[in-house]
């Protein structure tokens, strides 16, 4: 019986290497592997990871409809599917995810970001959280500037904590850019303080 499985964790926790590397065992004894992004930090159709793998996926709009990507999957018999990014997909792209799992047989390892830079969950992770069959927190987690547990994805724009904005701004953690990404612990979230 197929799965929908949910890993999640915050930046730079190490979710798109996980699925990189779930995805290059299993295509190293199989082939009917997809691999999927709904919105890769690189902004085109490649899974990139902060340690430097990389892979080609097809690349999809959050909200677009997946009629043909589903065509493509069952075209090419695949038995597993691979997600990126799954945050970013529409609650009805879950749904249609999901009837992937239980119309077709199709193993779906979905991963993702829980909570938006204002701590709200993103509506994608929220139906994952609802349906999926396995919910489990990455093992891994991104240390604050103070070394405790990082728990938070801080926008920072100009160097201060955003507390407003459109959800979804693609962006990466660290870095001196106008607008990047800062892991914190909830103390340091909440009082706004950066670190070195």
């Amino acid at each position: 019986m197929a799965e929908l499985s949910f890993t999640y964790g915050t930046m730079a926790a190490g979710k798109s290497t996980l699925a990189l590397q779930l995805c290059w065992q299993l295509r190293e004894s199989r082939d009917d592997v997809a691999l999927w992004t709904f919105g890769d930090r690189s902004n085109t159709g490649v899974v990139t990871s902060r340690i430097g793998i990389e892979a080609s996926a097809t690349a999809i709009e959050p909200g677009e409809p997946l009629t043909e990507f589903v065509a493509e999957l069952k075209k090419q018999n695949v038995k597993i599917l691979v997600i990126d990014e799954a945050q970013f997909c529409s609650m009805d792209q879950i749904d249609e995810i999901a009837r992937l799992v239980d119309d077709e047989e199709i193993n779906v390892h979905a991963f993702g970001l829980s909570a938006d830079f204002m701590l709200n969950v993103f509506p994608g992770s929220q139906r994952l959280f609802a349906i999926s069959d396995r919910s489990q927190e990455l093992p891994l987690t991104t240390s604050c500037w103070c070394g405790g547990r990082g728990r938070c994805n801080a926008r920072i724009v100009n160097g201060v904590i955003a507390r407003g904005g459109d959800q979804i701004v693609i962006g990466d953690a660290g870095g001196s850019d106008e607008v990047h990404y800062q892991v914190l612990c909830r103390r340091h979230y909440r009082s706004g303080e950066l670190g070195r």
